[in-house]
């Protein structure tokens, strides 16, 4: 009896939201997130604290999902691209759901979907769906309150729930979480003496792979003359063994694919292909079949490439001898075809436009391209981040009233890199490190300030450790320490 007062009440409700969609395709950004705050409870990267492939997925899929969001705000934008996301979803009770699925023992479980909607309300209601989350709270929502003005001021402001909502949903309160965590904040000095026995442990068992991966990344970097061999995500040192296992196997296989990889640089990532930097990117869930492809296709990926870095200097010509760069740490991960898809259609707007700028008049100062912006701005390293539908009269102001300050911004980014490298010597040799990095999402403000802080302590728990500069405490797999940069004492 309760399965058919549920199939009716879902019925019903569908009824409803079916009223909502034919009076209005419209949603304002302030209901957009609203509705879909408990997507962001159960997916936000700072719930997957010990699990760091994790939470880099959820980060990368969030920042694609917000970009999709901000374009269906835009007025008269009508590009859309289907756009592909996956999201480790924290589990709270065991659903059925028609999207495939792939659950875990450590209380989250995958999920990937594909968006290729045109409005807010449908777009929310498949990524609530995708997910197995309710949707019954969004009949609630007035669609045509508020404004597209209104919507971005309301964008960051704290939405406060009824206590009710998450004894219903099964959802943490966020501000409970939040009033526990303070009380009892976590110190560094209490984590290392907590953490220090289990990450020697780790670390100890990984030895021998570590030096075996280390063997292996020479012979086959010997081998094939590679530049060097790298991996896009934090996996483990066995995982990585098996891919270049994998690859080794390959080469003796089928050497002759292989001819003209000389000087490059191979990436293990998500997806096989070249990306826009210019790297071999090999996609760990593919077979030698795939690999193999792709290898095969170098030489036109070659080609492209010399297309690509003449479009990118017809662009400079242009603007006035300003340089085009793809910053890998800071940009999507994207493939050549995609980046010269970009730069094509920014390169044929600008040339329609015939905007009047001086030859090599902002030589010196650089720039990248962004496809899921719509405003211009200036990172704090000196590079304009330039979107690609940018109103040219726009685009000319702006480079014009910050190109001053860039040149200031990219002159303190020399002296930073210089004093980061030198701090992170400094602080590697005063505590016996055997290793001390960052993670890429650490700016090199927050590096310095970090390594300042450290030298002024006394911590013997470091001597021959692996430490990564993160956001947050975790012990890796394999013996990695990870600490956040702001962390307290």
């Amino acid at each position: 009896m309760f399965c058919c007062l549920r199939a009716v009440r879902r019925l019903c409700l569908e009824k409803i939201l079916l009223q909502c969609i034919l009076q209005s395709r419209t949603l304002s950004g302030a209901d957009a997130i609203n509705a879909l705050r408990p997507f962001y409870f159960a997916v936000h990267p700072d719930f997957f604290g010990q699990h760091p492939k994790e939470r880099e997925v959820n980060e990368n899929s969030l920042k694609r999902l917000n970009g999709y969001l901000e374009n269906l705000q835009k007025p008269g934008f009508r590009s859309f691209k289907p756009t592909q996301l996956t999201f480790y979803v924290r589990e709270r009770e065991p659903n059925s759901s028609n999207v495939q699925e792939s659950f875990s023992a450590s209380g989250f479980r995958a999920v990937s979907f594909t968006l290729h909607t045109r409005d807010l309300l449908s777009t929310v209601l498949d990524i609530l769906n995708s997910c197995s989350l309710s949707t019954e709270h969004i009949q609630s929502l007035n669609v045509n309150s508020q404004t597209h003005k209104e919507a971005k001021s309301a964008v960051n402001r704290p939405i406060k729930w009824d206590k009710t909502y998450y004894s219903f949903t099964g959802f943490k309160d966020p501000e409970e979480e939040l009033e526990q965590a303070q009380r009892v904040e976590t110190t560094l000095i209490s984590w290392l003496d907590d953490n220090e026995a289990s990450a020697v442990k780790k670390l100890k068992k990984s030895l021998p792979l570590r030096k075996e991966l280390e063997r292996l990344k020479f012979e086959l970097s010997h081998q094939l003359e590679l530049s060097d061999i790298r991996w896009q995500r934090s996996w483990g040192i066995a995982h990585r063994c098996s891919q270049l296992h994998s690859l080794g196997r390959l080469v003796q296989q089928r050497p002759e694919v292989l001819k003209n990889v000389k000087g490059r640089t191979v990436v293990f990532t998500d997806r096989s292909g070249m990306s826009a930097a210019g790297h071999i990117m090999l996609g760990t869930m593919d077979v030698h079949h795939h690999w193999t492809k792709i290898f095969e296709r170098l030489p036109n990926y070659y080609k492209l490439q010399k297309r690509l870095l003449f479009l990118e200097d017809r662009i400079s010509q242009l603007l006035g001898g300003i340089e085009v760069i793809y910053i890998e740490e800071l940009q999507p991960l994207l493939t050549l075809e995609e980046y010269y898809e970009t730069l094509d259609s920014f390169y044929n707007k600008l040339r329609d436009s015939r905007l009047p700028f001086h030859p090599r008049s902002l030589r010196g100062l650089q720039m990248i391209l962004e496809s899921d912006r719509y405003a211009p701005s200036l990172h704090e390293f000196g590079h304009f981040t330039i979107p690609t539908v940018c109103d040219p009269a726009t685009l000319q102001w702006f480079i014009f009233a910050k190109a001053q300050e860039a040149r200031e911004n990219l002159k303190r980014k020399e002296e930073m890199m210089i004093t980061e490298k030198e701090l992170i010597d400094t602080s590697t040799e005063k505590f016996s490190l055997d290793r001390l990095y960052k993670e890429p999402s650490v700016s090199s403000a927050q590096m310095i300030d970090c390594c300042k802080r450290l030298l002024e302590e006394s911590l013997p728990y470091l001597q021959g450790m692996h430490l990564c500069i993160s956001h947050f405490y975790s012990v890796l797999q394999d013996g990695d320490l990870c600490i956040p940069w702001n962390w307290k004492n």
